[in-house]
Order: C-alpha cells, then sequence, then structure tokens
C-alpha cells in the first residue's frame, strides 16, 4: 500500500476544477428555482398579532442587548481609566 505525497497530477486538478463548476452551476440553478420568500403568508388575524408582538419583543429585546453592550464599554473603560492612574 503506498501512498504518494507531492503534487497533483495536472489531470486530478482539472477533474476537480470540473467537479467544482459543475457544484457553483448546479446550486446556482437551484437557488434561481427557488422562491425568494419561504413564509407562508395566509396567516389569520390571530396569528398576525401573535408575530406582530413576537417581532417586538424581539425588537425590544435586540435593543435592551445593544444598550446592554454599550454600558458594559463604558463600563470597562471607566475602570481602565481608574486602574491606570
Amino acid at each position: 500500500m503506498s501512498v504518494h505525497y507531492g503534487k497533483a497530477s495536472p489531470s486530478s486538478m482539472s477533474n476537480a476544477m470540473l467537479f467544482l463548476m459543475l457544484c457553483k452551476i448546479g446550486l446556482r440553478r437551484k437557488l434561481q428555482a427557488f422562491p425568494g420568500k419561504m413564509v407562508n403568508t395566509l396567516y389569520s388575524d390571530e396569528e398576525k398579532g401573535i408575530q406582530d408582538k413576537e417581532s417586538k419583543e424581539e425588537t425590544i429585546l435586540a435593543m435592551l442587548g445593544i444598550i446592554g453592550t454599550i454600558l458594559n464599554l463604558v463600563v470597562i473603560i471607566f475602570v481602565y481609566i481608574y486602574t491606570t492612574l
């Protein structure tokens, strides 16, 4: 059982490039054939209300996360300044 390490032969390189190009073409075709929007838009009024509420909650949580990150950075800066004086 022998294993060859070193340069790849030109034919194996061209086969690999051909394979990659075929994968790229296949993926592009699938993405073009796939609908851009995957969400079912036929919701009842109750489901719309639930989704609106969840969307608001997500927005509030995102804002709280951003505010918390900014406050943490401010505390780190003050601690750094205090400890270096």
